[in-house]
């Protein structure tokens, strides 16, 4: 996020973001995203998730669009040893398929959604969370969960848990989502504002309010004290995935 002291009235998806460190982290997408970033005109985050995604209207920018993005991340996860490839006959045409290759990968990451989401204490199971030593691994179960949930795709994860589990489980996804998608985290219960338009009513409290602030709390303690312009970013993101029905 742009250091700048006139951003604070605009939304977060509105405000300028710029690329700091531009080496190459190995994954394409990112990659070529960072690159059109920093060699383009600077704009919010909310702009550039509709250039990429190609949900713009403005025709001089349509090649700003990312190319065949649901194969290119197949093929990395081809190369990782998560999925691997397999030719199938579509009536008159062969396509290529990706089912899973590592199971144990899948299940790892089910675990730590359904473990988050679906815990009975206040306090964050370790089950839920990255291996000690992970940065920001208390933010990046939050990422995890909040993508899937604007993704549409969460409830493949949770097909496990009976009916009222399923539905108090994203309940408690709403209320991470209104936590973390406001600026500093946290900001949204004590402005009164739940931030969120997906949420779904009368299914929070108790354990669940309390997980959701111990959640914010740990987050926080990774922060640390620094105003962090990057973690700005990432609201501005949640922000945009909070919107995701209305847009859609």
């Amino acid at each position: 996020m742009t250091k700048d002291s006139s951003r604070r009235p605009y939304p977060l998806p509105d405000r300028i973001i710029e690329v700091i460190d531009d080496r190459q982290t190995g994954e394409t997408l990112l990659d070529e995203a960072l690159k059109m970033i920093k060699s383009s005109e600077p704009m919010g985050v909310g702009s550039w998730i509709d250039l990429m995604s190609g949900e713009t209207w403005n025709v001089m920018k349509i090649g700003y669009q990312l190319k065949q993005v649901r194969e290119r991340l197949a093929k990395g996860l081809v190369d990782k040893g998560v999925l691997r490839t397999e030719k199938k006959n579509f009536l008159l045409f062969d396509m290529a398929t990706h089912p899973v290759a590592d199971t144990r990968t899948k299940e790892e990451i089910v675990t730590r959604v359904l473990t988050l989401l679906s815990t009975r204490t206040s306090s964050i199971p370790p089950n839920a969370l990255l291996k000690e030593g992970v940065q920001y691994r208390h933010l990046r179960a939050v990422c995890l969960v909040c993508a899937a949930y604007a993704a549409s795709v969460l409830e493949n994860a949770l097909t496990r848990l009976n009916y009222d589990a399923r539905e108090a489980a994203f309940s408690r996804c709403d209320d991470i989502l209104a936590e973390f998608c406001v600026w500093p985290f946290g900001a949204a219960r004590e402005v009164g504002s739940s931030g969120s338009t997906r949420r779904r009513e009368g299914l929070s409290g108790g354990t669940s309010v309390d997980s959701v602030q111990e959640l914010v709390k740990e987050v926080r303690k990774e922060q640390g004290d620094a105003e962090d312009l990057c973690l700005e970013i990432v609201a501005a993101v949640m922000e945009v995935y909070s919107r995701m029905d209305s847009l859609l």
